[in-house]
Order: C-alpha cells, then structure tokens, then sequence
C-alpha cells in the first residue's frame, strides 16, 4: 500500500527463490532414499558379521570383514556429504536473489527518488523489506530440507506398515472345536510367488486322528511347506486343508494353531527364563506343570543344575544351552500347550547320538496319543510309521507303510539302501578304529 513498485519487487523474490528450492528439494529427496537404504545394508552388515563372528574367526576373515565395513561406510559418507552440500546451497541462493531483488530496487526506485517522485523513507523501507524477508525465507528453506529427509524416510517406515498381509482371518471365520476325526489336503498346490514356480503340486492326503505320517524326500522336495500349510502359516495357491470338514481358511487363527504343536529343527528360545521359555504361550500356569513338563521332556534334571533353577536366564536365542538342551526344552513347552496335533521338522537331526538319545525318549512321551506328522531324513526313526509320505518335486511319488514302500517306491527303496549302506560304512569304519587301537 506505501509503494507498488516496491511490493511487487520483494515479492518477485518468492518465485525466484521457489524454483531452486523445488530443484533442490527433489534431488534431496532421492539422495536421501539412497542414504536410508546404505544406512540399512551397513545395520544388515553389522548384525550377520556379529552374529557369524566365530565363522568369521575360524576361517581368519578379519581384515576382509574390516574392508567391507569401511567400503559400505565411505559409500555411506559421500552420500551424507552430497546432500550436506545440497542442503548448504539454498543460503546462498537466497542471498544472491536478495542481493539481486535489493539491487532492483535501488536501479528502479532509486531514479524515482532522484526524480523526486518517491520519498527516501519510502526507498529504505522497500531496501528494509528485503532484507527482513530473506531471513525467514532461508529458515524455510533449512525447514523444507529437513522435511525431505523426513518425508523419504516416513515413506520407507509405511512400506512396512501399509504392506498386507498374505494370511488373513475373514470376518466371518468359525472356532474349531477340538480335533476329532481328521485332516484332509485336497488338491494342494503351492507357489511362494509367481518367479518360484509350483513348490507343491496336486497335494491329496488325509491323515486320521491318532496316526502317525511321517514325510520323507530329498531336500528341496516340498516337506516343510507342506507340514506350514496346516497351521495356515501360508495360503495354498490352489485347493484346501479341512479341519474335521472345515475348511482352515474359514477358521479363527487361535482356535486353528491352539491345536497344533510345533517341534523345529532349529529351536527357538528367547533371552527369558527357562521357566518362561517353556510357559512361553500357555498363561496362568503352575509351576508344578511346568516342573512336570520338563521331567517328561528330560530336561528336569540339567535345569535344576543351573545357578537358578528355572528362574535362570538362558540369554539370546538359549546360547547358554548345548543343542540337546534347547531342544529339550522346546519339547517342554510343546508338553505344556498339549496340543491334540504336532509337528515334529527333523527334530533331531542336528544332535549327537546322546543328546538323541534323551530327545527321542522325550518325543516318544509326547508323541502318545497325539496325532503326529513328523519329518525326517532318518529313515530309522519313522519306519514303524503308520503313514509314509514320499514326496519328491513337489509331489507325492509314494504312499504307504514301510514294508509296501520298499517295494513299490524306487525313490524310498534309494534312499533307504544308501541311508543303511552308510551306516553299516560308517560301523564297519568305527570297528576297524577298535582293532587297529
């Protein structure tokens, strides 16, 4: 209102500096994803090399792990200064516009003052207006910096927050009473994504209460994806999984795997107590019960040995604890929950022969009376089977007891003539070491 010439002059600034400042804020942007995603693979190259460090001592990898640090970090760096660089370059955009829309002003109102057509005070407060608009606007624009990064790195936070998941429970989804009859596949495949291919082809199977099926076939053949459809840890791309003639997808989460045990090859144990770990899933449970767990898992007597007892605590992943320990201790819990159907995926295919001894007994207890799917590639431990499922590709390629299967399935009879005819090697090897010694 006091000069038009004036405003229009400082207000040109806001375009002339907004151009620059969308440039900057869309390199900034991509700079800073990138910077996001190093920052990522360096935390991701931290906890596997922390993690691996006795591998990395064994094979003498020090210096090599050293340098792969140190390239990840320098790469790490010079994307933290380039977009220290970038963010640095709107102040002195913004001084160089003022100083020109300041320089405008003197050229354009200056001869109007000279002509005295324009008062000096009005001159100095136009010269003052610039410089009292910069300031704010520099503050914006660190502001505006700021935010990219931000916004850059909220975007990767809602990639994991807004990403659906595959298993969902349908509004509508009925509670399973407990189990009774049996377990049908029909029809089953199954593809991870579109790029794996079929995992699982034409699945039919139907496992009666009571039974146990065990699963056999080379690594890759399909075993462990199937025994996770039951739990519906997975969808099945084509065909279903009844529950006593319910369908799993109609059926609540809880109701489903509250009826199903799982005893892994890889036991999972928490930085807890021992007495926690094995409670792990079941509340407002006794000690008396858990005591009775263990006993019946063979763990009763290692844990009483501990500085604690069952307050002990058995620290990240149960590291405190050998492998036939952890184990024991994964059966405790299974023992606890007392589900009508368990799984067992090659439970004791990692431990030495006494530590099998004492977790094959321990299954062998918690195996009565249950509905049991068991896989493993000691053919020795299944053979007495009530079902024996031989898949191999993907597919069922046999079906039936031990005896028939040696007869009708060259895959079974393969792998179970090289299975014996290593054991009785390595037997033959162990009684030659005795007569030498």
């Amino acid at each position: 209102m006091v000069n038009f010439k004036g405003t229009l002059i400082v207000l040109g600034m806001f375009p002339l500096i907004g151009w620059p400042m969308a440039l900057i804020n869309k390199k900034l942007r991509k700079i800073s994803r990138h910077t996001q995603e190093k920052m990522a693979d360096i935390n991701s190259l931290l906890m596997e090399t922390i993690s691996g460090v006795r591998i990395l001592k064994a094979f003498g990898t020090e210096k090599y792990e050293i340098q792969r640090f140190r390239h990840q970090n320098f790469d790490y760096y010079k994307l933290r200064m380039k977009s220290f660089r970038i963010m640095n370059l709107m102040g002195p955009i913004t001084e160089m516009i003022g100083a020109f829309c300041g320089m405008a002003i003197l050229l354009i109102l200056g001869k109007d003052v000279l002509k005295g057509h324009l008062s000096f005070g009005v001159f100095l407060l136009s010269i003052i207006s610039i410089t009292q608009v910069i300031r704010p606007i520099k503050r914006t624009a660190n502001v505006m910096t700021i935010n990219q990064q931000a916004l850059v790195a909220n975007a990767r936070i809602y990639e994991v927050l807004d990403t659906k998941p595959t298993v969902v429970e349908r509004p509508d989804a009925l509670e399973l009473e407990t189990f009774k009859d049996k377990i049908e596949i029909e029809g089953v495949s199954f593809q991870y994504d579109e790029s794996s291919g079929d995992v699982l082809q034409d699945i039919n199977l139907t496992i009666k209460k009571g039974e146990l099926v065990a699963m056999v076939g080379p690594t890759g053949s399909g075993k462990s994806t199937l025994v996770n459809l039951i739990p519906r840890f997975y969808d099945v791309t084509h065909g279903r999984i009844l529950f006593d003639g319910i369908d799993v997808k109609d059926a609540f989460f809880k109701s489903l795997r509250s009826q199903v045990g799982i005893v892994t090859q890889e036991a999972i144990l928490f930085n807890d107590s021992v007495k926690n770990n094995i409670a792990y899933g079941t509340f407002d449970v006794t000690m008396d019960k858990i005591q009775q767990a263990a006993q019946m898992a063979f763990a009763d007597k290692f844990i009483q040995k501990m500085p604690k007892g069952y307050d002990t605590f058995i620290g990240d992943r149960g590291f405190r604890l050998s492998g036939g320990e952890k184990q024991r201790l994964t059966i405790a819990r299974a023992i606890l929950k007392n589900p009508p159907i368990l799984i067992l995926d090659e439970a004791t295919s990692q431990l030495d022969s006494e530590s099998e001894k004492y977790v094959q007994e321990a299954l062998d207890k918690l195996m009565q009376g249950r509905t049991v799917i068991a896989i493993a590639h000691r053919l020795s431990t299944i053979m007495k089977a009530d079902k024996i499922v031989v898949l191999e590709h993907g597919k069922i390629v046999g079906l039936g007891k031990h005896d028939d299967l040696l007869f009708s399935c060259p895959l079974y009879r393969r792998l179970y003539e090289t299975q014996f005819r290593t054991s009785s090697s390595d037997q033959l090897g162990a009684s030659g070491i005795r007569t030498g010694a």
